[in-house]
């Protein structure tokens, strides 16, 4: 080996192990330089602070409990969710975890009885027994105006939690209930002495469009108003920020990749529930990775989350930034807290508790799975929880409205399903309530042009009287939710073609038929398929003159969820809700029925039957060819 080739060797050597220990300084000073958060946030509960249940298949597990039939258990059902056991799930990982932050990412409330009844005092309630560090105002916070907020956020701020309430894009008018003290854009938090940032954004348009808030109250841009207070933050010295938007999953997608600087977002708005194929496979609707990974303009990682709605799980994201404030590692998954009890309906239709080692076979074979843990319910959220479900059964008795005369509830005209009203009654137009209802949904609903609404949703009479919020639950008792469709007049023309061959046709049902605000037709049930609707005539919201529907013209129609994704022969509207061209208001349809109610009350009228130009069917002909108009006598479906 020649002298010069070993001082060569010997140089590079030398370079190396300077390199090597660059390199391990440069590793420590971002070990101890870099920061983990563990997130743990919800969005879009809507005031639903139960649990809820699920059907499993249990059938892989050969349990030993057998019905009283002698045939295998193959079913059970498994409960999950709800504010009880979703604050024991965030008390628990809180303790686990290293620097949690726990985020509420809106629409808290509005969308069950416990809102209609307490006006966010339950859920601001249930949401301090978790203490959230930031919560970020929605759309449906604004529902009933900048002062039914305010009433919310003083409920919230009762409390010791004093939850930041964000909201950086949403300037109150100088009359707003919300206009001192009640938002701001962003939050600091000082975690292991280093500063994250945390900016809450709404979506802006929907909120005007959609919800109420006060006429003076303003909106700004989702993206500027990020970027501008991501820049104030940078200015600071802030190089960790998280935005907390109410913006919608695909958004959040797009902002991300037009913003500098932003490092994480946890969204609401869309109800989107990410995750891998665990709740897949139990059949709920994931439409996404958790995380979501996406870079921004300078193409640095950006890290995008949400958890689903309802009340139904929580999410837990784990970010690393390194020493200079970017996400070195982002990781996680939604949690589901299930009860370590299951039901079963026996084969004489009895429920029944699975017990034994069958009960814990069901519960290891679901708690194997990251995004499903075994929960029990914290204690002080059950007792509260209680407490209001005691008012619950006296507040439903509250009277929200009157009744003046008694209104009839048929399938189709002349049917002769009403209990407090003879056949002649609906026998040329059909139902009474069907129709109100539909009207109550037009005009709860400010972004349609006109409802429609199935015959089988409406499901009793409604005498004259007083009328209860119990009532309208009774009225209309399904979970469904309000949902508004873009169509073309022909596609509006299709859809009540839909309703027509499915409740006239073998293996349908007369449910099925379709009652419209805003919009009336001809029906001719003798006609063939295709056929049977004519004269489709248009007056959207009421505000004008009735006029023949343009096929070509685009039209927003509300709907409930349930016909809108295309149940009960609506395949038409199927079609659309599956290109998810829809937009889902969250607002629960009895819940609808109830502001309407309430509204009439505040103008001082009564509930009461339409004027007969408003009837959607304004001639019916039968099966059998007789027309409902001109003879009286008609036989017959």
């Amino acid at each position: 080996m020649t002298s010069a080739f070993k001082t060569w060797a010997l140089c590079g050597l030398v370079a190396a192990t300077l390199s090597m220990a660059a390199t391990a300084k440069n590793d420590y000073q971002d070990r101890a330089r870099s920061l983990t958060v563990n997130i743990l946030h919800m969005n879009d509960h809507h005031s639903h602070l139960a649990a809820d249940s699920f059907s499993y298949d249990a059938s892989a597990l050969r349990l030993s409990t057998t019905l009283s039939d002698g045939s295998a258990l193959s079913e059970v059902e498994v409960t999950y969710g709800g504010f009880p056991m979703l604050t024991s799930t965030f008390q628990r990982l809180e303790t686990w975890l290293r620097n949690p932050i726990k985020i509420h990412a809106g629409d808290a409330i509005t969308g069950t009885l416990y809102y209609s009844l307490f006006k966010g005092e339950a859920d601001a309630a249930v949401m301090n027994e978790i203490c959230f560090d930031a919560f970020a105002l929605g759309n449906h916070e604004f529902d009933d105006g900048d002062t039914g907020l305010a009433g919310f956020l003083d409920f919230l701020n009762q409390g010791s939690c004093n939850t930041p309430v964000l909201a950086a894009n949403v300037d109150p008018a100088p009359t707003s209930a919300i206009r001192e003290g009640y938002i701001q854009p962003y939050t600091l938090m000082q975690v292991e002495g280093q500063s994250v940032g945390i900016i809450g954004i709404d979506i802006a348009g929907k909120t005007k469009n959609s919800s109420q808030p006060d006429a003076g109250t303003e909106f700004r841009d989702e993206r500027e108003t990020a970027q501008y207070y991501i820049d104030e933050l940078t200015a600071q010295g802030v190089n960790k920020i998280i935005l907390v938007t109410h913006y919608q999953y695909q958004n959040d997608i797009e902002l991300a990749r037009q913003l500098r600087g932003v490092d994480v977002i946890v969204g609401g708005d869309s109800h989107s529930l990410l995750g891998d194929s665990t709740l897949a496979n139990l059949g709920f609707p994931v439409v996404g990775e958790y995380p979501t990974r996406v870079t921004d303009m300078d193409g640095n990682p950006v890290c995008i989350v949400q958890a689903w709605e309802y009340a139904h799980l929580m999410g837990r994201l784990q970010v690393r930034f390194d020493r200079r404030g970017k996400v070195k590692h982002c990781d996680g998954n939604p949690i589901m807290p299930i009860m370590p009890k299951f039901a079963y309906e026996d084969s004489d239709g009895s429920e029944q508790t699975l017990s034994g080692f069958d009960k814990w076979k069901v519960a290891l074979a679901l708690g194997l799975n990251p995004e499903i843990m075994l929960a029990w319910e914290d204690t002080d959220t059950r007792a509260l929880l209680d407490g209001f479900n005691e008012e619950v059964s006296v507040l439903e008795q509250t009277q929200i409205g009157s009744v003046s005369e008694d209104l009839c509830l048929v399938r189709w005209p002349g049917e002769s399903r009403s209990a407090i009203c003879s056949p002649a009654a609906t026998y040329a137009n059909g139902s009474d309530i069907s129709n109100i209802v539909a009207k109550a949904f037009l005009t709860v609903t400010p972004t349609a042009d006109f409802a429609i609404q199935n015959a089988g949703g409406v499901r009793v009479d409604v005498p004259a009287g007083e009328y209860t919020i119990a009532d309208a639950f009774t009225l209309l008792p399904f979970s469904n939710t309000l949902v508004t469709l873009e169509m073309t007049g022909q596609q509006i023309i299709d859809v009540l073609e839909d309703a027509l061959s499915n409740t006239l046709d073998d293996g349908g049902s007369t449910g099925s038929y379709p009652y419209a605000s805003g919009l009336r037709y001809h029906v001719d049930a003798s006609a063939s398929e295709g056929n049977r609707i004519s004269n489709v005539e248009i007056n959207p919201r009421l505000n004008a003159t009735w006029t023949a529907i343009d096929p070509a013209a685009t039209y927003t129609v509300v709907t409930n969820d349930f016909i809108a994704s295309g149940q009960d022969g609506y395949d038409t509207f199927g079609t659309i809700f599956d290109a998810g061209l829809y937009v889902d208001t969250f607002t629960e349809y009895a819940q609808g029925f109830i502001d309407y109610v309430e509204g009439l009350t505040e103008a001082g009228a009564p509930v009461s039957k339409l004027p007969l130009e408003e009837y959607s069917t304004q001639k019916y002909i039968g099966r059998d060819g007789c027309d409902h108009s001109s003879s009286t006598d008609c036989e017959g479906f």
